[in-house]
């Protein structure tokens, strides 16, 4: 069965750059037609959508996001990376990675990883 696993260190300095890695066992990241998500929650918020890479490498941003978001992959080790700058206070959050599994009339979020907090703090 597919996996998925957030790391990365949990604290993070202002303006300094939030990098994560997803790694994903059990199924590869280039199969059709699959789509890496980052999604993140703020505490005492709601879930907010990242980004994705698909699985022909192509990236996808939130527009709020996208001035800061760097989404990559290396496919030789089955993982995809997130990368933030310029963090502030207000990006400290629950970061997850998640697939997407696309079909020609509808999409599922079918896989989670468990989440890695991430506070920004000096």
């Amino acid at each position: 069965q597919v996996q998925l696993q957030e790391s990365g260190p949990g604290l993070v300095k202002p303006s300094q750059t939030l990098s994560l890695t997803c790694t994903v066992s059990g199924g590869s990241i280039t199969t059709n037609y699959y789509y890496w998500s980052w999604i993140r929650q703020p505490p005492g918020k709601g879930l907010e959508w990242m980004g994705a890479i698909a699985y022909s490498g192509n990236t996808y941003y939130s527009p709020s996001l996208k001035s800061r978001t760097s989404i990559s992959r290396d496919t030789s080790k089955n993982q995809f990376t997130l990368q933030l700058n310029s963090v502030t206070p207000e990006d400290t959050a629950v970061y997850y990675c998640a697939r997407v599994s696309a079909g020609p009339y509808l999409y599922e979020y079918d896989c989670w990883g468990q989440g890695t907090q991430v506070t920004v703090s000096s």
